[in-house]
Parts: structure tokens; C-alpha cells; sequence
């Protein structure tokens, strides 16, 4: 009987759609939790009534995180599972494997059950990231799975926001064939819209969380100086990291009371943290927990040092001025960079690197420029959930 539903087809135009988004959800990570509730929280106001699907490598977690923000929310991981389990992890050989179960579940039966809901979604919408590239070739295998989806059920195909650099190697002529089945097709910096130029032209506009910046809240931890340093990606351990932020901190005479460190991953971004922390006594620490439930602590003038790609994004919008810390130039310095050409007025800087620039005394983007970028990632949306 449950089978039988899940097949119930929406013919009916004006009937509720079942909508299949994919992203990387549930680590947690503040800027991919915070794609996913970019996304469900325009569905909550333009699709009230539709059945909303979260394919994410973390589903457990993500029902929770994102509990309330869709009335109808389920989580699954199904595509997530499959590229996880190919028999070969080389991104052609995943995309094949997943194409083949697609449409033949029986060669994966324990995902049966989620491949039968994903033939009967009505839009398959890959939602913002950078997590189609080098450092995780397998998920080019979640693009065949969603075409492969569409295939069996007519879906409207969509992906937004992507960052394909670092792209991986002999990748590029399957990312043309996979994107050029989709029906629309967004990137959020100008390598990625390079990249698939010859192939597959694609629209570049901006992240996903342009769609509806959250709004600067002003909390405890809202100090004059905020650091967010990641030790996950990159060449530097914790005590490079730890000595490169103590330097600039001691270069720009910052009193420690002043300063705030934010946690967007638990426990790795806590580890500079730790270091610093019998350094800079008075300094605030930013958990996770606190920083997905209240909110970024940004705000117009402050200034912001940020290894982390979302947190330069919603505190330049907020009007802070930053420096972009990279700690990985083949996959950081495209991510900051697409900010900085967007207007968001911050530094970067090379984490490996000694020298040390001014204090910043502009930065953050101007409201109107916020305001655009939203209309153009607004455009992307419709175009994407327009009844046809």
C-alpha cells in the first residue's frame, strides 16, 4: 500500500507538487544547512501545500535542523547513499552506477524504496554548493541521479548556485553531458561558468543565500572584531592558523575583550579557538548550537576575519568589512572571490602567507547591491517553480 502511493502520479496542474531538493545537509555546517533553509523557507511561502524532499548525506540530522521551516518536510538519503556505495568511486563510473539503479532499483534493493519516490517527484531541484568537484569527485553521480530521475518521471530538472571548482580531473566532458540535460542550470562564480562554457553554457548569478540574507541580529556576542578559522580544508594545521590570526590581531592592536570567535562547524572551528584562547583572555566563543539558532552576530562596521565563505557573505551584507582568509587557494580563493567581485568591499588573504595588510576601514555591500542579487536569484527561483 505504501508502495502504491508513492507512485500516485500529480497530474492534476493545481494540485499540490512533489518537489525533491538535493543538497549537502545535516553535517551540520552553517552555510550548507543554511542553503537548505534559504530554499525551504521560499517554499514555505510560495509552495505551502507541496511535499518537500531533502536528499542529503545526513537526514536524521537535518529533519531536525530544519524541522518547521517547510510544513511538509521529509528527509531522505538516497542519492547521497548510492554515490557513497558505487562500486567505484571515479565520478564517470558513479554516474553510471547511479543511472543504472535509477532505473533499475533491483541492483540496489536496500535503496529501492527511495529511488521509487524520486521517479514520481514532479521538480528535482540540486540545490547551491560547492560540493560537485575535486575534493568530492563521487558526487557528480547525484547530477546523473537526478536526470536519471526526471527521465522516469518528466520532473522539471534544476540546479542552482554550483561551484564546480576545483573541477576534477577528465571530469569536464561529463559535466557538460550531465548539465546540458537540465533545464536550468545556475553557478555562483565566474571558474564554474568557464567551465562549463563549451559545453553546457550556463546562467551565472550568485550564491543561494542572496535569495533571502538573513538579517543582521545583534546578540552578546556581537563584538567589534568576529573570527571565524576552519582547520578542515587546507595545508595548515591548528597552530599555523592559530599563529597566522594571532599575528594579524597583534598587528591591528585589537584589545581581546573585543573579540568574538564563531563556530560554523562543531568542534573544527573551535581549534584555533583553543589555542589562542589563554592568549586573548576576555575573547568570546560562538558555538554552533547558539550561531544556528540565533542567528550571525553581524553587523554594519564591524570587522570580520573569516576563512568560511558564508559567514563573509551574510556579514558583508550585514555592512561589516572583513578579510577572506584562504586556507585552500584551488578551492577558497574561488568562493571569496566571486564575493569580492560581487561588491562585498573585503580583503582576502593567503592563510600560508606572513604579510599583513590594514585594518580595513570599508567594506560590505551596499544595500541596493543586496537587494539586486536577490532579484536575480528570485528570477532563478520562478523560473525553476513556474507552473507550466
Amino acid at each position: 500500500m505504501l508502495l502504491a502511493c508513492i507512485g500516485m502520479s500529480h497530474a492534476d496542474p493545481s494540485s499540490p507538487r512533489r518537489i525533491y531538493l538535493i543538497g549537502p545537509t545535516g553535517l551540520p555546517n552553517y552555510g550548507d544547512e543554511l542553503v537548505a533553509a534559504t530554499w525551504l523557507r521560499y517554499l514555505a511561502r510560495t509552495e505551502p501545500d507541496a511535499e518537500v524532499w531533502l536528499d542529503c548525506h545526513t537526514p536524521g540530522t537535518a529533519q531536525v535542523m530544519l524541522a518547521g521551516l517547510h510544513p511538509n518536510l521529509r528527509c531522505t538519503n538516497t542519492l547521497w547513499r548510492l554515490a557513497v556505495e558505487a562500486p567505484d568511486p571515479e565520478p564517470w563510473a558513479v554516474a553510471t552506477w547511479i543511472r543504472k539503479v535509477v532505473h533499475d532499483p533491483g541492483l540496489a534493493p536496500r535503496c529501492r524504496p527511495g529511488v521509487e519516490l524520486l521517479a514520481t517527484a514532479d521538480v528535482i531541484h540540486l540545490i547551491g554548493g560547492g560540493y560537485v568537484n575535486a575534493l568530492w569527485p563521487q558526487h557528480a553521480g547525484l547530477l546523473a541521479g537526478a536526470i536519471a530521475g526526471r527521465v522516469r518521471s518528466g520532473a522539471r530538472l534544476a540546479m542552482t548556485g554550483q561551484g564546480f571548482v576545483p573541477a576534477a580531473a577528465d571530469i569536464a566532458e561529463l559535466l557538460y553531458s550531465l548539465a546540458a540535460r537540465f533545464d536550468v542550470v545556475d553557478v555562483r562564480d565566474r571558474d564554474s561558468a568557464e567551465l562549463l562554457a563549451d559545453g553546457a553554457p550556463a546562467g551565472f548569478t550568485c550564491d543561494d543565500v542572496f535569495l533571502d540574507v538573513p538579517e543582521p541580529v545583534f546578540q552578546d556576542y556581537s563584538r567589534a572584531v568576529m573570527v571565524c578559522v576552519q582547520s578542515d580544508i587546507g595545508e595548515l594545521g591548528p597552530p599555523a592558523l592559530a599563529g597566522r590570526v594571532k599575528g594579524i590581531l597583534r598587528r591591528w592592536e585589537v584589545e581581546p575583550g573585543d573579540v568574538t570567535f564563531v563556530e560554523a562547524i562543531p568542534r573544527i572551528d573551535r581549534a584555533v579557538y583553543d589555542l589562542l584562547a589563554a592568549d586573548l583572555p576576555g575573547a568570546a566563543f560562538m558555538p554552533f548550537s547558539e550561531l544556528w539558532r540565533d542567528g550571525v552576530p553581524a553587523l554594519e562596521g564591524q570587522l570580520w576575519i573569516s576563512t568560511r565563505f558564508h559567514l563573509h557573505l551574510i556579514a558583508a551584507a550585514a555592512g561589516a568589512r572583513g578579510v577572506a582568509v584562504s586556507v585552500s587557494p584551488d578551492y577558497y580563493d574561488t568562493k571569496h572571490r566571486s564575493l569580492i567581485d560581487l561588491g562585498s568591499g573585503w580583503t582576502m588573504l593567503d592563510a600560508a602567507g606572513t604579510g599583513v595588510p590594514d585594518v580595513p576601514e570599508k567594506g560590505g555591500y551596499p544595500a541596493d547591491t543586496v537587494a539586486e542579487l536577490r532579484a536575480r536569484k528570485t528570477e532563478v527561483a520562478e523560473r525553476i517553480y513556474a507552473r507550466v
